[in-house]
């Protein structure tokens, strides 16, 4: 797939601690390396040790580069990632995150060659400003799909500089004033609400305040998403809302593990079930690893599993930090358990979730609107039981129920409960009744646009010429990103960061000392061998981090 006349490109990939950003980043980086560009993977030692193994193929174009995260005695021990802190604990990660800048702007300065590119996040809101002094152009790498961002809106509005037009729930529970069609994409009250019902923020930066710095000061945003699914959001993403590049990505689906690679206890267990059971009859029942339902939310949707007479597999997840002992029994209906024995499997845990949802038996995926686990299911062509969570979720779920691609669950608009009738109903109607039939066809058109390779291969190499096309100054580059003729195959239908004023100064002041002084040295680690052991680092010199701790 290399073009061997091209020159490769220097490419630094850098995720939020968060899985669900973290393999997204990386299989557009194996995208990248199989097209004959260098990766260097930055991320913390313990995150890399987790990292699904890169392909032998390409694992010579990668360096994985470890930046060992600032203690904060608030972080669980040994916490690096979202997976690793109970929600209330996140905060502190972002603290502790932002310690990385000058470890980070360090690794510019000292690194073999300089990078052609930063791929980069929502919660650097500091990188940009430190790429722009050493000349490095940068893109935002989004892992929200193209209505959802829009949504949001314009950094202006994100960073409260157009004088908070969007201060309150309910300017969130109507479409925003720069979406000029109808649209059905809007948080429901208790979703605005619960966004507005934020713990504290140790950090001094909120997400909002982070996501617009980033956009405003970016070069370019990459999206998790295509023109042949959501084709008239990136035309106003991209002419409206950010005015600037806007390159879609495609699905990115990760590859389905090997027979070989998947012969662990766990799957042996799963799959001796699943092959009981008839083709498409089972429902696979899986809500993130971020949040979880309340005790009556749990026994509402066991009740309605078990109503409905439907084959299911439900991964449950005991909440972080929870000191609950018997949190499984406490939160299930009493003797839910033994009448559903046979018919329902509840696992607690970790499951290999794409090997669960591509197998032949599973029909329907009761999904949290992740959009990571919904172009998963969109892309084996599941139907789709929509039960959104926290963040963008809720956006997703308008937009896959809207377009009739899946079913959301009817819940009380003002504080998100339901019922368990509600949950039995509509499992029936998409598994069962007669519009299933229209759901299938949806489903099948679904993995049809997601499973397109040439399609899929044809958003990254039109991605791939941006960048090079971008660094060799044809400011025209972007034009033939978008492509609004492509066929809606689904449907007919200056850099500076103006942070808080002494916030300003640091960042932007940090950058310049990085180039224009000497300090002391930060301790990086740089391994070239992708698949090997990342071991610690020495620990970064805490006195140097102190000045963006507070950032």
């Amino acid at each position: 797939m290399a073009d061997l006349n091209k020159k490769p490109l220097n490419i630094v990939m850098f995720p939020w601690l968060a899985f669900g950003h973290i393999i997204p980043f990386l299989e557009l980086s194996k995208c990248l390396a199989q097209r004959g560009h260098k990766i260097s993977f930055i991320s913390t030692p313990r995150n890399l040790q987790r990292l699904p193994k890169i392909p032998s193929d390409i694992s010579h174009q990668y360096t994985l580069v470890t930046l060992p995260l600032p203690e904060n005695v608030n972080l669980p021990e040994h916490a690096e990632a979202t997976t690793d802190c109970p929600h209330d604990k996140i905060q502190y990660l972002k603290v502790a995150f932002d310690g990385l800048s000058l470890p980070f702007a360090q690794y510019l300065e000292t690194c073999d060659a300089s990078p052609d590119w930063i791929i980069h996040d929502f919660a650097h809101h500091w990188l940009p400003p430190i790429a722009a002094k050493f000349g490095i152009p940068c893109a935002y790498l989004s892992v929200f799909n193209a209505s959802s961002m829009t949504f949001y809106g314009p950094p202006a509005v994100l960073m409260g500089e157009d004088g908070g037009s969007r201060s309150l729930p309910e300017h969130f529970t109507v479409p925003p004033p720069w979406v000029p069609f109808p649209s059905d994409i809007v948080f429901r009250p208790f979703e605005a609400n619960k966004a507005f019902d934020i713990v504290e923020n140790a950090s001094g930066v909120s997400d909002s305040f982070r996501f617009g710095c980033v956009l405003k000061n970016t070069d370019a945003v990459f999206v998790r998403s295509c023109t042949g699914f959501e084709g008239e959001w990136f035309e106003l993403l991209k002419n409206v809302v950010y005015k600037k590049p806007v390159i879609q990505m495609g699905s990115l689906l990760p590859p389905l593990p090997s027979e070989e690679e998947e012969k662990n206890e766990a799957w042996v267990v799963i799959k001796q079930w699943l092959e009981k059971q008839k083709e498409g009859s089972v429902v696979y029942v899986a809500l993130g690893s971020e949040a979880s339902l309340t005790q009556q939310g749990m026994h509402e949707l066991a009740t309605g599993l078990e109503s409905s007479n439907l084959p299911f597999f439900w991964v449950i997840r005991k909440p972080l930090g929870s000191t609950q002992e018997d949190y499984f029994n406490t939160m299930l209906p009493s003797g839910f358990k033994d009448r559903v024995k046979g018919r329902g499997i509840l696992w607690k845990g970790w499951v290999p979730q794409l090997r669960i949802l591509s197998h032949i038996s599973v029909g329907g995926f009761l999904t949290h609107c992740g959009w990571g686990s919904t172009t998963e299911g969109l892309g084996l062509g599941k139907l789709l039981l929509l039960l959104p969570m926290l963040y963008d979720q809720g956006l997703v779920a308008r937009l896959v129920h809207s377009r009739k691609i899946g079913l959301e669950i009817p819940r009380d608009e003002r504080d998100g409960s339901f019922t368990r009738e509600s949950v039995t109903e509509s499992l029936r109607i998409l598994m069962l009744g007669e519009e299933s039939e229209k759901f299938k066809i949806k489903a099948r058109e679904m993995k049809e646009l997601f499973t397109d390779m040439e399609r899929q291969n044809g958003y990254i190499d039109d991605l791939e010429r941006f960048m090079i096309d971008y660094g060799n100054g044809k400011s025209n580059a972007s034009s033939a990103v978008i492509n609004t003729t492509e066929p809606e195959t689904a449907f007919t239908d200056d850099v500076e960061c103006h942070l808080k004023e002494d916030m300003d100064a640091k960042i932007d002041g940090t950058a310049t000392n990085i180039i224009t002084s000497k300090f002391e040295k930060i301790d990086v680690s740089v391994n070239a061998n992708a698949n090997s052991n990342i071991t610690k680092s020495p620990t970064v010199n805490n006195g140097l981090l102190k000045q963006l701790e507070t950032a």
